[in-house]
């Protein structure tokens, strides 16, 4: 009898999880019941016109072959080249901090967790070097309450629907030192940093920006401080409209690379039933 538990408690979590890969065009996906609430996809696709940081390599997907075999079936094969730092992706610790965790080794408890989604398009609509404050953080908790333990904390700016204009997401079209230069989009204040990762016991950071400092930053100390703290952040998150401030959770899967800076990074929310 116990093994049949274990294997029902089995295949409802794969229903479950299937609801993720399953997704509808527009990002939101059923869930197997309706008790258990929807599923939102917040990664960007992987394709030609992402986005990467101005001093990247551009992103390559060549094709090895695709067509009908000499057997006469169908096949296809791919080669894959990129950054770690492009597109929807993580930041592991050792990507600011020496001797911090790579790719491969954040733990799960730092990738699932309750979302706790900060908005601050108004502020980012007015000025696209806006830097998330403290007092936008103690604001979410006056009126959501203590940020839970272990919180995925996701910075709703609005720039993700900017996507894939880099002039308009980047604020520049430039390549190399030249485009890091002329970038123009919102972040993390070393305030609003230092509070979430040394006074609270959060899991990760994300944002719907290129980076958790902003554009003009010369010492991404937002990167520094979290990343310390071996706390990892996700960069170019999808659209965070469809999900409330507090009551969703988050699933974010990156590739594990062995001793990785950073990893393409799959990551959805799952909305709070109605």
């Amino acid at each position: 009898m116990r093994n049949q538990i274990s294997m029902a408690a089995s295949v409802l979590a794969i229903l479950v999880l299937s609801a993720c890969t399953s997704q509808s065009d527009a990002g939101v996906a059923k869930d197997a019941t309706e008790a258990t609430g929807e599923w939102v996809d917040l990664t960007h696709a992987l394709g030609p016109d992402t986005i990467f940081w101005p001093t990247a390599e551009p992103y390559v997907h060549e094709k090895v072959f695709a067509g009908r075999t000499e057997a006469g079936y169908y096949y296809s094969t791919y080669n894959l080249a990129l950054s770690e730092h492009g597109g929807t992706h993580l930041d592991a610790p050792v990507h600011f901090a020496e001797g911090r965790q790579g790719a491969d080794q954040v733990p799960l408890k730092r990738l699932i967790g309750p979302a706790a989604v900060i908005d601050v398009t108004a502020a980012a609509a007015r000025n696209a070097d806006y830097q998330v404050t403290r007092a936008d953080v103690l604001a979410w908790e006056e009126a959501n309450g203590l940020l839970p333990e272990g919180a995925i904390v996701l910075v709703r700016t609005g720039f993700a629907k900017r996507w894939p204009d880099a002039a308009s997401y980047l604020g520049t079209t430039l390549k190399g030192d030249a485009g890091v230069a002329a970038l123009h989009f919102p972040g993390m204040s070393e305030e609003a940093a230092r509070l979430l990762a040394e006074e609270r016991d959060i899991a990760a950071v994300g944002i719907d920006t290129a980076s958790i400092d902003y554009g003009q930053s010369q010492d991404y100390i937002a990167h520094q401080v979290i990343l310390g703290r071996n706390i990892p952040v996700f960069e170019n998150v999808a659209d965070l409209s469809a999900l409330p401030a507090a009551g969703a959770t988050v699933v974010a899967l990156p590739a594990k690379i062995k001793d990785g800076s950073g990893a393409p990074l799959r990551i959805v929310a799952r909305l709070p039933a109605e």
